[in-house]
């Protein structure tokens, strides 16, 4: 994996724990095509290998952005066709971000304006700080969310509040997102990274192949009937029975200490 592009900084404090930053601070962390190639390019890496992570946090540099969302001055005079190759990039990022198979925490700092939101909305959870505010936009210059905005929101919110949200384009609060179903814990912003890394360590320290499986179990079981999600969660459960992680954590319960799960 490389470990050095020109809109994002990396930073592994864990060894199971990747700190992804999106890092153009002086465009409020704005995404622009070189963003999308670079987070399209380490997420699409991740299907091939997980280098040993066990979770992933995503944060915005600096204290007012998460992600202020589509760079509107390298959109500035796009032609049609270059605006539709660069919607192309943004595509593969979502759906890079969204199949993931290491769980993916949102750690929102600051404003998450239209494809910063729809950034934040496919991690696996978010943590936000009580500055935060989020948008879907994208109504307001004529156009509509294309990076998951209508599919992720919808599914966190529900459909009525991601309709009003949606064809508003109104701000709202992290507080209100906490509310709404679609952040899952407010703290001061001094303490969001503190309290990101917490549950992270904590996902980290459970059976790798249990919390991939359980995560893959839970987003694509969402997307069938209860039938077909009760079976896709015995085939995911049934993988985990012949593995050296299930047998270590009944060892480790039984001799009364921490497991130590390697991924096998």
């Amino acid at each position: 994996m490389r470990t050095e592009f020109e809109t994002i900084a990396l930073s592994r404090p864990d060894q199971h724990i990747l700190l992804v930053t999106l890092n153009r601070p002086t465009a409020s962390n704005a995404l622009n095509t070189q963003m999308g190639l670079d987070l399209m390019e380490l997420f699409e890496g991740f299907s091939i290998d997980l280098q040993d992570l066990r979770a992933i946090i995503v944060t915005g540099s600096g204290d007012k952005a998460f992600c202020a969302g589509g760079d509107l001055k390298e959109r500035n005079g796009m032609t049609d066709a270059a605006w539709q190759a660069q919607h192309v990039i943004f595509e593969r990022m979502l759906r890079a971000i969204l199949g993931c198979p290491i769980p993916v925490i949102a750690a929102v700092n600051g404003a998450a304006y239209g494809g910063g939101c729809e950034i934040a909305a496919a991690a696996d959870f978010i943590y936000a700080s009580n500055t935060a505010r989020f948008a879907l936009t994208e109504v307001t210059l004529g156009i509509m969310p294309g990076a998951g905005g209508t599919q992720n929101l919808a599914r966190a919110v529900g459909e009525r509040r991601a309709k009003e949200l949606i064809l508003s384009g109104l701000p709202f609060t992290a507080a209100e997102g906490e509310v709404w179903g679609l952040v899952n814990l407010v703290t001061e912003p001094a303490e969001l990274l503190e309290a990101t890394f917490g549950i992270a360590r904590r996902i980290a320290g459970n059976g790798p192949l249990a919390t991939r499986q359980a995560k893959q179990s839970i987003h694509r079981g969402l997307q069938m009937s209860l039938p077909d999600g009760l079976a896709f969660e015995i085939e995911a459960y049934n993988r985990l029975v012949p593995t050296e992680d299930r047998r270590e954590g009944v060892r480790a319960f039984n001799e009364k200490r921490k497991p130590v799960f390697r991924g096998t």
